[in-house]
């Protein structure tokens, strides 16, 4: 057969990870692969040809994504016309459902499979729109355990690849001179990562600087390690310091997340998907996220959960406490994550609990080799229509 040509559709900066990885091993099994599409910079510097910039709109809420609508359907026509004048093999996506059901829906118009990879997280919330997976997507590639037996249940065709979180977190080396330059044996290292978008930063960083500031006067021999992952976001965190802010044992760096999750004690960090390298690298963390009161109340009418931290989803239970603020009302958010963020600062048998937790669960879930799995599937079901399709290796 002819090298594979695949369209992808990435909306977050963790997926344009994520998928810059899936390109790699996609090449390594089949050297002709060539990769157009959306996404964002890890992609392009790996080989894909951009079509625009998908994750430069990464928004969350009706809020955010309103005034953007127009440049949404504009986008989405270009894959309209990518479709009509040369189709590729296949669509991968990424994340990014509000977006990415149209992709779907147009790339089956003209007749391409169509692959979830990262798929949305139906069974937390929004399990209505499962008729629309169903309609428009072929295959889904789901990464956490519990989600495979979800989807089959219900007629999905599934394979559980892992999550690629793992591979990054077992393949990526880590800057030494960077580790070496802020090990700290005399202190009790914080990570502070208040997040990958500007929304989270904005809405994040002013409650974990409060409670950053209550920590730092209660426990003098702490450190604070901000992991921000653009220039813009460590310009916005630090212009929120102020003149009292001076004598706070405070650094900024811009792309050592990894570095800086190893070298912490405790971690004070915003959900998401980097709780899945909290739990790799076995460091215990608090974590705190925000919702705007429309989000919030759509949220209760969709889902029932007590969680929205993966650990503690793959648990059933609470390892990193968590704390969710409502609009403009944070106080209660605030004390109770100085409260949690405290008792890990101040007792090493707290932190050591959490890190068991962490490390039974990591040991449980953390299944490397999801690139390399979901790459596999991708050309198999690919060749499947031309060649006869070989075997896919689950995951453990």
């Amino acid at each position: 057969m002819a090298p594979p040509n695949l369209f992808f559709s990435v909306g977050e900066p963790s997926g344009d990870l994520h998928v810059s990885n899936l390109m790699a091993q996609l090449r390594r099994q089949h050297p002709g692969c060539s990769f157009r599409g959306f996404g964002g910079p890890l992609m392009q510097a790996g080989g894909c040809q951009l079509d625009f910039e998908l994750t430069d709109l990464a928004v969350v809420g009706f809020v955010e994504v309103l005034p953007k609508l127009r440049q949404f359907f504009r986008v989405a026509d270009m894959a309209s016309e990518v479709f009509r004048t040369a189709p590729p093999d296949a669509v991968v996506l990424a994340d990014f459902p509000g977006f990415n059901w149209h992709i779907a829906k147009r790339a089956h118009q003209h007749g391409i499979p169509v692959f979830y990879y990262l798929p949305p997280q139906l069974w937390a919330w929004g399990s209505w729109r499962l008729r629309k997976l169903k309609r428009h997507v072929d295959y889904v590639l789901c990464n956490l355990p519990f989600e495979r037996e979800w989807y089959a249940q219900r007629g999905v065709e599934v394979e559980y690849v892992g999550h690629p979180f793992f591979d990054e977190v077992a393949e990526r080396p880590l800057d030494p001179n960077f580790r070496a330059r802020w090990q700290a044996d005399n202190f009790v290292q914080v990570a502070v990562l208040p997040g990958s978008r500007g929304r989270e930063v904005r809405h994040i960083w002013p409650m974990q600087l409060e409670v950053v500031r209550e920590i730092a006067r209660r426990h003098p021999r702490t450190r604070f390690l901000v992991a921000c992952l653009k220039e813009a976001h460590r310009q916005q965190c630090q212009r929120q310091l102020r003149d009292q802010d001076r004598g706070l044992n405070i650094e900024f760096f811009v792309n050592k997340t990894s570095e800086i999750i190893q070298l912490a004690d405790c971690a004070l960090m915003k959900s998401g998907s980097v709780s899945l390298e909290m739990m790799a690298r076995r460091t215990p963390a608090v974590v705190v996220y925000h919702a705007s009161r429309a989000l919030y109340a759509v949220g209760r009418c969709l889902t029932d959960l007590n969680s929205m931290t993966l650990p503690n989803m793959m648990a059933g239970k609470t390892i990193m406490p968590e704390f969710l603020a409502v609009g403009s009302s944070t106080s209660s958010t605030i004390e109770r994550s100085i409260a949690a963020l405290d008792r890990l600062v101040g007792d090493p048998d707290e932190r050591l609990r959490q890190r068991l937790q962490l490390s039974e669960l990591a040991d449980q879930f953390g299944t490397t080799g999801a690139s390399s799995r979901a790459a596999e599937l991708i050309l198999n079901k690919i060749g499947a229509t031309l060649t006869p399709a070989s075997p896919i290796r689950r995951a453990a």
